[in-house]
């Protein structure tokens, strides 16, 4: 029997998803600190494709081994009192690792707004960009190709743990230059937590609202916000999952189409 859907995906075109998200990562980087274009512009685009365009590739790479539908990018529901306990537990885990690494190694907490400092917050405009790409496009991006897909085609050739080892490494990687290098640890720390909640869940919608969560707190704090910080969380939260939803419907849609146009093609071809 012929593999199909997430089963079909190659392992060795994770290298290649990494070498293009390494690509994108450092092309967003020389934009965002080029001279060309007004900052406003420059940041747009940069972190754009830090965020649209890994879900663009991701979607690439999975058609080229076989037609691809929501469930096999995880993008299906989960048992929503299994799955926020396990979210919150989660959370938990991974603030007091992070605590504890912040203060074995004497960091200044500073560090962890580096990519804000870097990209500016002056103005109303900068600020509302900063919050749809790092909190809504950005979670909902990263964990479509390094959950959703490298983590799925690694898992279904090593089984979970290498899978996670190994993709969370990928996802760290990518951040170089982006963030301070020992922040890269508990980055790949979340990355190997997100990988067990999607295997644990069995969906992907978990995985995108932990990190948008993950990525609302801290520019909430970058940005001295109070109240609005809670309300940052629940509507990136809500609105990335929005998206992801929308991602679902259109991706079975299609399989449908794709589906219902193999077998009226196959009724029509002609026998004996």
């Amino acid at each position: 029997m012929p593999f199909v859907g997430a089963t079909a995906w190659k392992p060795w075109r994770v290298m290649v998803a990494f070498v293009a998200a390494v690509g994108l990562a450092l092309l967003g980087r020389v934009i965002v600190s080029g001279n060309g274009a007004g900052p406003l512009v420059r940041i747009a685009i940069a972190l754009s494709l830090l965020s649209v365009a890994p879900v663009a590739l991701a979607l690439l790479l999975a058609n080229l081994d076989a037609r691809p539908t929501a469930h096999d990018f995880g993008l299906r529901r989960a048992p929503l009192g299994r799955a926020v306990a396990l979210l919150f537990a989660v959370g938990i885990g991974l603030t007091v690792l992070s605590v504890l690494w912040v203060e074995a190694l004497g960091l200044d907490a500073e560090e962890g707004q580096a990519l804000t400092d870097r990209l500016g917050t002056d103005g109303t405009l900068e600020v509302l960009i900063l919050v749809v790409i790092l909190t809504v496009l950005g979670p909902l991006g990263e964990e479509f190709l390094f959950r959703g897909y490298i983590f799925r085609a690694l898992r279904n050739w090593r089984g979970v743990w290498p899978a996670a080892l190994a993709a969370s490494v990928l996802f760290a990687a990518t951040h170089i230059g982006w963030l301070p290098i020992a922040l890269l640890v508990p980055t790949a720390l979340f990355g190997i937590a997100m990988c067990l909640l999607y295997h644990w869940t069995g969906s992907l919608y978990p995985c995108i609202a932990g990190h948008a969560i993950n990525n609302s707190i801290p520019l909430g704090a970058a940005l001295d916000w109070t109240w609005q910080t809670p309300a940052l969380i629940v509507g990136s939260t809500l609105a990335a999952l929005t998206i992801a939803r929308l991602i679902a419907v259109r991706l079975d849609g299609r399989h449908h189409a794709y589906g219902t146009d193999r077998a009226r093609a196959a009724r029509d071809e002609p026998h004996g």
